[in-house]
């Protein structure tokens, strides 16, 4: 099991050798992991990686191998005992069946249910249309079905219908070392660079050179000038988690490509919509978080603020103090889309989901106009239009 578990490694992009593997041995054979799979995991991730950079590829590679390790990353934050939420089964419902069934009436009556049902709940319960339980069609709990709903407790997005999300949950960081198979956005974001020249005059001015000894009697007289240096400062805040797991690829490239072609480039995660705080590390989003206010003040007018995301989400994420998926935000999304727009007036947001679908949902309809349609599609043309919008 280990030797192909090697292997996939480094097919996964993990720089492992056979040093490292037979350290893993040693430890083994030293019962240093004892028998907790979570133990293991550290331990091989202790001894076959060297680079934190590589520990993403490091979990994907562990996660297809060892089939199920993903759960090892699970940390639920809900007080609701976990074992009234144990996956008992999924129940499949029709599309019938899904029409049929109604939502609470909206978010002030989600969150006023959710408190009473805490309170009134004294088991585990499966199935079902109203207490927190699994594979039911009540609006709190895990693998079921429900319009709009609060999940909690369950492994994965299944619906993407919930409208907040009981789960402490962990993304992972867009990987810009990642090799692209065109060049066509690296020429794209090329439009966008504006040269000057800065710093100290060290660099030969031929032209110049030449001109000032023709008048100089053909006594040489050099000249320097400052190095040419792209200008152009970049802001980069990218969605991360959720829906926009289907779009990991276009935005490694994106970041990729960005890191490549601009010098002055910052880049921060959000998860969904921008709120009082941002991160720059998503393994430790929980724990070192940035205060939105902070950028604004760090960054200058001049820089160039650009969106990535999907902008799918619940309505209420943008327009509802609290609205937010995974905390109690004091301040609606929108309200601070405002303000850092207002910051930065030279801003686009950039939307990997196809622009046909832009017109069916809800919030990117609301972010659209937030932005003043200043929203393109992540394609070329999109680039192109985007960067226009940018000058």
């Amino acid at each position: 099991m280990l030797i192909p578990f090697f292997f996939k490694l480094r097919e996964a992009g993990v720089p492992v050798s056979i040093t490292e593997f037979l350290t893993l041995l040693e430890a083994l054979e030293a019962h240093l992991a004892q028998s907790s799979a979570e133990d293991f995991y550290f331990l091989s991730r202790a001894c076959m990686v060297k680079d934190e950079r590589h520990f993403d590829r490091f979990d994907r590679a562990f996660a297809a191998h060892f089939k199920g390790a993903e759960e090892l990353f699970e940390a639920l934050l809900a007080r609701i005992p976990q074992e009234w939420l144990q996956r008992m089964g999924e129940k499949t419902l029709s599309e019938e069946e899904k029409a049929k069934i109604q939502a609470l009436g909206g978010w002030d009556k989600l969150i006023e249910t959710l408190k009473k049902r805490l309170e009134e709940q004294q088991k585990r319960h499966q199935g079902g249309s109203k207490w927190i339980g699994t594979a039911g069609t009540s609006p709190f709990g895990a693998y079921g079905y429900n319009p709009e709903g609060v999940r909690i407790g369950q492994d994965e997005s299944r619906n993407r219908r919930a409208v907040k999300v009981w789960d402490r949950r962990d993304f992972r960081n867009l990987d810009d070392t990642i090799e692209l198979g065109t060049r066509n956005i690296k020429i794209a974001l090329r439009k966008l660079r504006r040269f000057a020249r800065e710093g100290a005059a060290d660099q030969l001015d031929l032209d110049g050179t030449i001109d000032s000894t023709a008048r100089n009697a053909g006594l040489l007289d050099l000249k320097f000038v400052p190095e040419r240096h792209n200008a152009i400062k970049v802001l980069l805040f990218l969605d991360v988690g959720g829906s926009m797991d289907d779009h990991v690829r276009v935005c490694e490239e994106l970041f990729s490509a960005a890191r490549t072609e601009f010098k002055h480039l910052e880049y921060f995660y959000f998860h969904n919509f921008v709120y009082e705080s941002l991160w720059k590390d998503n393994r430790r989003r929980h724990v070192e978080k940035i205060p939105t206010l902070e950028v604004m003040r760090t960054y200058g007018h001049d820089y160039k603020l650009i969106f990535v995301g999907d902008a799918t989400m619940s309505p209420y994420e943008i327009v509802q103090p609290g609205g937010s998926i995974e905390h109690w935000n004091e301040e609606p999304g929108a309200l601070w889309m405002q303000r850092l727009a207002k910051t930065w007036p030279h801003h686009v947001w950039l939307n990997p989901e196809p622009q046909q679908r832009w017109e069916y949902t809800p919030s990117v309809q609301i972010t659209r106009e937030l932005l003043e349609d200043r929203m393109f599609p992540l394609t070329l043309g999109g680039l192109d239009q985007a960067i226009k919008a940018l000058h």
